[in-house]
């Protein structure tokens, strides 16, 4: 009996420390992102930002771990850097003092709440001073499901104020693969330094290096971005990725 009692309370205290680090909720969700082998995909990307029009735009994408990504588009197009093609442990590095939130509202027992501090050198900000260095202190909120161990949302902000926010909306391919179906990258726009930061950080000119002119005044943008046909651990020729 004794014994029992103890391996009970062993694994209580297992599970809890599982529960209760960081750390071993962003290993989960890189692990999961490690499983996929290669993947290619057909996105389409809409953009509808104040002072730029752009219509939808058609993307074929090959990845292939750890790190290649080509990307096949015709004519004018642009990616949004939202960190799809990164794995979370590469994205959680941009962040310090990573916690679990403590006003997160539960509503579905598979979902936490992380909260970290915005490492601003990881971001395209040119900060002019060490005063503005020291008042301007984003934060980010990362909802993780645990069941599927994906990341659902990212939310920028500094103090209540939103900044940025993204929504991944996912479903499974080939009955096996739990993949994103569908994104959307929101911006909130009320500081010319803000401005310069989206400017940068919105996306790639595909086959062109002209930053895009966004006016500074821009209150809401919105991405959207759609995955469809995919082809999941098929294997991907190297050459693919040559240019």
């Amino acid at each position: 009996m004794i014994f029992k009692i103890l391996f009970l309370f062993m694994l209580a205290n297992s599970n809890a420390f599982s529960n209760e680090n960081p750390e071993y909720i962003i290993k989960k969700t890189d692990d999961q992102f490690r499983e996929i082998n290669n993947y290619q995909v057909d996105m389409v990307i809409s953009i509808a930002i104040p002072a730029f029009r752009m219509p939808k735009k058609k993307y074929k994408v090959y990845f292939k771990q750890p790190d290649k990504i080509k990307v096949k588009s015709r004519g004018f197009g642009l990616l949004p850097k939202t960190g799809m093609f990164t794995s979370p442990i590469e994205n959680f590095s941009n962040l310090s003092n990573i916690r679990f939130s403590k006003n997160f509202s539960r509503t579905n027992p598979n979902e936490i709440m992380l909260v970290g501090d915005l490492v601003l050198d990881s971001l395209a900000l040119d900060v002019p001073n060490e005063y503005a260095r020291l008042t301007f202190k984003p934060s980010v909120d990362v909802k993780v499901d645990t069941q599927n161990w994906v990341i659902t949302q990212v939310l920028t902000k500094i103090d209540t104020v939103k900044i940025m926010e993204i929504n991944n909306f996912y479903d499974f391919v080939d009955d096996s693969f739990y993949m994103p179906v569908r994104s959307t990258v929101e911006y909130y726009v009320k500081d010319a330094r803000l401005s310069k930061w989206i400017n940068k950080d919105i996306g790639t000119i595909m086959g062109n290096n002209h930053n895009m002119n966004i006016e500074s005044d821009m209150v809401r943008g919105l991405i959207s971005v759609s995955y469809a046909k995919y082809r999941v651990n098929q294997g991907i020729k190297d050459s693919i990725f040559e240019d």
